[in-house]
């Protein structure tokens, strides 16, 4: 018995009649949300604009009194009592009190509380309203009227841009609420008559749908054991007949479907294999017959442009490889070079024949793997070794040949002896420079090296830096700045930071050749997203457009032998850019060769205002 049971309240039929009461339920219950909610707001806000309005009135009647009684304050306030008591018999209002701007209680509507007339009121958002000359509101359960809701405005009375006095307005909105109470019982009643009509008519609908689909569930459970010659009962030509005359459509061609299944299943499995790599699929002869969106993505074709045409010949490998080469295993990993609109990228790919049981191939797979980064990042380590290679080959080489001069008996020279020994320092510390430089990139790629933060003025760090090279070059530089008067606040490593200013400032200064040299910092704050940016220009010899966003590679010199002879390593703007950006920064350039080179520095700022930063 409890089977059958369990059996029925599983079944379809009380399925979809319980689906189509929920139905019902669920847009009942919408629409009355919907409903209760547009009304509650249209009555609320017709209610509010209606004492509003009235407010509006008194406002404008005491701001006249105002100007009439100038010089008689007490006549002022016995025709303001009188506009109170005008409107304060309303019956939506329930008190209306005037308070001028000393806090003074001058007028009510309450016999009650006349007896507070010319007395200091004490309410806090009423006197909200006389300090900020704005108008606030609340609604409120008032326990001294039987637990009724009342709505209270404070507004603001202004004349001549001057806040004279403040209106508290208590109006009963209770009788809003109350309408809505009823409004909801109706609705309630309404949807449960609507539920005993939706079951009823739910379980007739849900017989008529579920009598010819057991019929199909009997036909689908012969199906399953291998009978395909029974045929489903139509019992209509709606779409359940239509339904199960496709249904005995599908029972004829069952069985021709499973010769064909057997061929492609092996195909999708190699295709589900690579999913996660650019995927083409060809027949035996090398038409395309299928690629997925990765494989059309890095070729930046469109699916109907390479359906039908040789996989190879799209490949661009039709020189190199040939489908018999990938039958014997030959050649079957390629790397090829793609041109899009996103730039140029490394993929290499890897073949392999579709192959039956019975030795029939039936196609051909390309694996495409985007291999641009391992690429990319194996030659600029190429590049990397190269230059370190070459940078220490240069002073050694020079230093070599000092050395032997000096031991071939230069060194009892008292002229030259001096010459090459100083050469062959500096050489020296030139080298120490590129091996520290090497040694910080190392820490910080590795990020083991520790930057120790603390709030600075950021103001007053970057004076004392322009003041240190006025100082030492004087003579030489002229140093102009923008600097707002308003500190400007960050967290950064002051030695680090301030190694990354005088690498910038350095370069500034020392690829300048006219006379005198000039250098400009600008800084800016913008509050909004909570950053500044610090731009120094130089008026040197500035850096072709092309060039602009390589001068932060490492070892990268525009012109080599002018920065070598002036003691670059090529890494100082790398490990400012390493710096920066360990600050949650950015760092860039801009350039018009021949006229100068302008950086810029972003970096966060702190709000914190200045008398909390003295504390």
């Amino acid at each position: 018995m409890l089977n059958y049971w369990r059996r029925n309240i599983q079944s379809l039929q009380v399925k979809l009649v319980v689906i189509y009461v929920l139905l019902i339920i669920i847009g009942m219950q919408i629409i009355g949300l919907y409903f209760t909610n547009v009304l509650e707001r249209d009555l609320t806000e017709n209610f509010k604009s209606n004492i509003e309005s009235q407010i509006d009135l008194i406002e404008t009647r005491i701001v006249e009194l105002d100007s009439e009684h100038e010089n008689n304050r007490n006549k002022f306030q016995q025709e303001v009592q009188k506009v109170i008591d005008d409107y304060g018999n309303r019956s939506d209002v329930n008190e209306i009190r005037y308070v001028n701007s000393d806090q003074i209680l001058l007028a009510t509507s309450k016999i009650s509380n006349e007896s507070t007339l010319n007395s200091r009121v004490n309410i806090k958002e009423l006197n909200e309203a006389l300090e900020t000359g704005t108008q606030n509101d609340d609604i409120f359960v008032s326990k001294a009227d039987d637990n009724k809701r009342m709505w209270i405005v404070n507004s603001p009375v202004i004349a001549h841009d001057k806040v004279i006095g403040s209106l508290y307005v208590a109006s009963n909105i209770e009788n809003v609420y109350s309408q809505l109470e009823k409004i909801n019982n109706t609705f309630i009643i309404a949807t449960a008559i609507s539920l005993i009509i939706t079951t009823v008519l739910g379980i007739f609908v849900a017989r008529t749908i579920t009598k010819p689909i057991i019929s199909m569930r009997n036909q689908a459970l012969l199906m399953s054991e291998g009978n395909y010659t029974s045929r489903v009962q139509i019992y209509s030509d709606d779409e359940i007949g239509q339904l199960a005359e496709s249904f005995n459509i599908l029972s004829k061609r069952v069985q021709e479907a499973q010769a064909n299944t057997e061929s492609e299943k092996n195909r999708l499995d190699s295709v589900i294999t690579h999913m996660s790599d650019g995927i083409i699929s060809s027949d035996r002869r090398g038409g395309i017959r299928l690629a997925n969106d990765t494989a059309l993505y890095m070729l930046d074709v469109k699916y109907e442009d390479i359906l039908n045409k040789n996989m190879i010949t799209e490949l661009g490998l039709e020189d190199e490889l040939e489908l018999s080469d990938i039958l014997d295993d030959r050649d079957t990993s390629h790397l090829i070079f793609l041109e899009s609109k996103e730039g140029n990228r490394i993929v290499r790919v890897n073949f392999s024949a579709i192959v039956k049981d019975t030795g029939f191939v039936s196609g051909f797979i390309a694996v495409m793997h985007d291999v641009t980064e391992q690429e990319e990042f194996e030659r600029e380590r190429r590049e990397f070794v190269a230059n370190v290679s070459h940078e220490l080959r240069t002073p050694l080489t020079s230093m070599h040949s000092y050395i032997e001069a000096l031991e071939d008996g230069a060194w009892q020279d008292d002229e030259i002896a001096p010459r090459f020994l100083k050469v062959t320092r500096e050489e020296t510390e030139r080298m120490s420079r590129l091996v520290e430089d090497l040694l910080q990139l190392s820490r910080m790629d590795s990020e083991v090296e520790e930057i120790n933060k603390e709030v600075v003025n950021f103001n007053m760090f970057l004076e004392n830096i322009i003041e240190r090279f006025t100082v030492t070059f004087k003579d030489e530089v002229v140093f102009t700045k923008n600097i707002p008067n308003k500190p400007i606040y960050s967290e950064i490593a002051i030695d680090k930071m301030m190694q990354v200013l005088d690498n910038v400032i350095t370069n500034a200064i020392k690829y300048q050749t006219r006379t005198p040299k000039k250098v400009e910092f600008h800084l800016q704050e913008n509050t909004l997203y909570k950053r500044m940016t610090l731009r120094i220009k130089d008026h040197g010899l500035g850096i072709p457009g092309k060039n602009v966003n390589q001068i932060f590679d490492r070892f990268y010199r525009i012109d080599k032998s002018r920065t070598r002879q002036m003691g670059g390593t090529g890494l100082g703007l790398a490990i400012s850019k390493e710096i920066v950006e360990a600050h949650d920064g950015k760092i860039w350039a801009t350039s018009i060769e021949g006229e100068g080179t302008t950086i810029f520095i972003n970096l966060p700022c702190l709000d914190i205002e200045e008398d909390e930063w003295d504390e």
